[in-house]
């Protein structure tokens, strides 16, 4: 019965550190506990739409959440490893009262002061297995804050990145360089650089799912909001008569297809047309796709 008590608490910390590994390092669609904590938020904001700091908020809530939850359920699973195996596996610093405590206080103790890689020493494990591996505990505490650090490292460039291409889309829809304007050199150079744009925020929105769930702020910032001009600058350019830039166009309607799939196979779920993608994600971030 102890080994089938301490089996179900590694079985808790591997649930986490899977968790962990696809959020940060191997990102797939298939959601773990961590796209559940997001998703739920966000459906939560949208219900407080109006309130736009609460919406605000819900990108970085999402992440101190999915990391608190993650810290948790590995503390609590090496707590119940401990657990069965608590005192007589264990040796106590004398004049320590923790001996005279529950043996589950004991183990939650244990597990913090492990994962914190605080090494107080007046519990420490007894028998030769613990011996080895309560020390894997402290690694995984080293790796959940170093991870912790690098996923809020790399989120925040993924996010200037869309958001300097939401504020291009604006001002380029201010000026709303003609027709004549568009077929010509510059042109083509305009729309290969927005193209590559495009397929960085579709790599990034693969590689970082969780920046689908932070605001853009104001509209001319938002991509949500801008994505439709980028839409008409390739239709646009699909008509030129220079080749350079129907090619050019070409690839930036082929980018925006493949951003469009990526957002409604990961967060819209439509089963539509760019068009209608890019309109559904609008609305889901509260703006209006920008017309040409």
């Amino acid at each position: 019965m102890k080994w089938l008590v301490s089996l179900l608490g590694a079985g808790l910390v591997m649930a986490a550190l899977r968790d962990l590994f696809h959020t940060l390092w191997h990102p797939t669609r298939h959601g773990g506990l961590s796209r559940l904590i997001m998703t739920t938020l966000w459906s939560l904001a949208r219900r407080l739409r109006a309130r736009r700091r609460v919406v605000g908020l819900v990108g970085p809530l999402a992440m101190v959440t999915v990391v608190g939850m993650w810290a948790v359920v590995i503390i609590l699973g090496w707590a119940t490893i401990y657990w069965p195996h608590m005192p007589g596996a264990f040796t106590f610093a004398p004049g320590s009262s923790a001996a005279q405590q529950s043996a589950l206080l004991d183990s939650v103790y244990l597990s913090l002061v492990m994962v914190a890689t605080l090494g107080l020493g007046d519990i420490a494990p007894a028998d030769g297995w613990l011996r080895l591996v309560s020390p894997f505990e402290a690694l995984i505490g080293f790796a959940l804050l170093t991870a912790t650090v690098s996923w809020v490292l790399e989120i925040y460039p993924a996010l200037t990145r869309r958001r300097v291409l939401a504020i291009r889309l604006a001002l380029l829809q201010r000026s709303d360089p003609s027709g004549r304007q568009l077929d010509s050199t510059v042109g083509a150079a305009l729309l290969e650089s927005l193209a590559t744009e495009v397929a960085r925020v579709r790599i990034d929105f693969t590689q970082y799912a969780e920046a689908y769930y932070f605001h853009d702020g104001e509209d001319h910032s938002s991509l949500a909001a801008t994505i439709g001009y980028a839409v008409a600058l390739a239709e646009r350019g699909q008509t030129a008569r220079r080749a350079d830039v129907r090619l050019t166009a070409d690839l930036l309607a082929g980018a925006l297809e493949d951003l469009a799939t990526i957002l409604d196979q990961r967060f819209l779920h439509t089963d539509g047309t760019p068009a209608e993608v890019f309109a559904a994600y609008a609305a889901d971030h509260g703006r209006g796709l920008a017309q040409p």
